[in-house]
């Protein structure tokens, strides 16, 4: 499978400790892993951590062909504080490096090439606008690719028109219970929530093939074929909750997808699998 993976490359930052990350990042190399052919668009900093960073996806064998080097700012940071549960509030300077990329018809042109079965893309990158912009025609260009939209929405680095707008160019959207809630809040009022009320009425306003919702312990909800089916989560001791939707991402949408844990995921795992 050809994935072309667009957005964020940036450091977390925890108790002083760096730790390379972004969403559309460590889905990269969790697909590389798969066995899948990935290209990463993305910018760093003409910085330190952006030579670190470029270092460190070398050497986990994932190609830096579409890193551009950005001097009008840094490499992306992301400064993250743990509650007392693990759970993590993250803050992102702005702007940084993967907001500033040089995108253009020559950058379609190179995407082209890659032939690409799917296209990811997250909300955190598409914020700046000439990025949403490109996406859109690029989506448009790169026809019939796919797209998973995986929303990891960051307080103050989103808002419902763009959301909308990315989850209209998506065939599969993975996001979290709050998430849900959240959008179904300001979308639906005065519906009463519930999962399968959300799945139901986002996919049928967006056109959306499958959506993911993970509900942390309780496990996760798959909505396809207008059909919910829920998987019970399992308990593990919690050191922090950084970089867990895409651990989720990786063990649980796309192995199920893979290995068809359901019939009603029959359709997409065939897109998957090709």
């Amino acid at each position: 499978m050809q994935i072309l993976s667009t957005g964020e490359v940036l450091w977390d930052i925890v108790g002083g400790k760096e730790f390379l990350g972004g969403a559309p990042l460590n889905f990269s190399v969790s697909s590389l892993r798969l066995g899948n052919f990935v290209a990463l668009l993305s910018g760093v900093g003409d910085d330190d951590l952006g030579r670190k960073a470029i270092a460190q996806m070398t050497a986990l064998a994932l190609s830096t062909d579409f890193i551009q080097i950005v001097s009008e700012a840094p490499t992306g940071t992301a400064q993250v504080t743990l509650d007392g549960s693990g759970n993590a509030t993250f803050h992102i300077g702005r702007p940084a490096a993967f907001d500033l990329l040089q995108v253009n018809s020559t950058l379609i042109q190179r995407c082209e090439a890659v032939l690409p079965d799917w296209i990811y893309f997250g909300t955190l990158a598409n914020t700046y606008t000439p990025n949403e912009e490109w996406l859109h025609k690029a989506v448009s260009r790169l026809q019939p690719t796919k797209c998973f939209y995986d929303m990891n929405l960051r307080d103050g680095h989103w808002n419902l028109a763009l959301v909308e707008r990315l989850s209209a160019l998506a065939t599969v959207i993975k996001l979290n219970e709050q998430e849900a809630q959240r959008l179904f809040e300001l979308k639906f009022a005065p519906q009463v929530y519930s999962v399968e009320r959300f799945c139901r009425r986002w996919s049928k306003s967006f056109d959306v093939e499958l959506i993911c919702v993970t509900m942390g312990s309780a496990g996760c909800a798959i909505y396809s074929n207008d059909s919910v089916q829920t998987f019970a989560g399992y308990s593990v001791d919690v050191v922090d909750t950084v970089g867990q939707g895409m651990r989720f991402l990786r063990h649980s949408s796309m192995a199920s997808i893979s290995a068809g844990l359901s019939n009603k995921l029959h359709r997409l795992r065939t897109h998957w699998a090709r």
